[in-house]
């Protein structure tokens, strides 16, 4: 095993890719406490990377803390339509707004999505960081810090369907985001706007036909 295999960040990103999965299959179900000593023991791992898992899927909204316990819940369609009503709201506003954004910051976020699509999503967290990086200027640039905080923790919570639950939505979210780029690269806030709304419906369609199919999965076993 190299040194690169055994660091405490790719334990814990490995931790929580394989958690996650627990949870999306109905292997954990919804209200199941999530005990560091007994998952470490189910997932060969020290208490540390099992902790830092545990800690990252709290954050995504698929586990709440009900008195001294974390349990398991379950995002459920309805919870991805409430998610994303209020995302295309919010963010094709923003990307109307966002049509004075710097010209360099778009430059970089442009090469920095290429670089991505040519060397693929990869085994660690760089799709992830560079989507939020995106839709995170964009909402800086359209001027309300209210705004950009709500949409943070919206799209934080639905980070989980990436590459490896949506696989054929990652070149086309990329193209997506450069249209996006395009659109505000030639300050034409009515295009931005409906790009965005197309990349967000895009994503939202993507998740409830994933949905779809784990329900369809979990039926098969029960």
């Amino acid at each position: 095993m190299t040194a690169t295999e055994t660091a405490p960040g790719n334990r814990a990103h490995e931790a929580h890719r394989r958690i996650l999965q627990m949870i999306l299959d109905g292997t954990l179900k919804p209200g199941e406490i999530l005990q560091e000593a007994a998952l470490g023991d189910q997932l060969d791992m020290s208490r540390t990377p099992v902790r830092e898992a545990i800690k990252r899927i709290l954050s995504e909204g698929l586990a709440e803390v009900q008195g001294r316990f974390t349990r398991v819940r379950r995002l459920t369609p309805d919870d991805v339509d409430e998610i994303f009503f209020l995302r295309l709201v919010l963010e094709p506003a923003c990307a109307r707004e966002a049509i004075n954004i710097d010209r360099e910051a778009l430059d970089d976020m442009e090469a920095r999505i290429m670089a991505l699509m040519r060397a693929g999503p990869g085994e660690d967290d760089v799709e992830w960081t560079t989507d939020n990086a995106f839709h995170r200027m964009i909402c800086d640039a359209a001027g309300n810090r209210a705004i950009a905080r709500q949409i943070a923790d919206l799209h934080r919570r639905t980070c989980i369907f990436d590459h490896t639950q949506v696989p054929a939505r990652f070149l086309k979210g990329c193209a997506e985001h450069l249209d996006i780029i395009d659109a505000l690269r030639h300050r034409d806030g009515p295009r931005a706007e409906a790009a965005m709304r197309l990349h967000l419906t895009g994503a939202r369609d993507a998740i409830f036909r994933r949905l779809d199919a784990i329900e369809t999965e979990r039926a098969k076993t029960e």
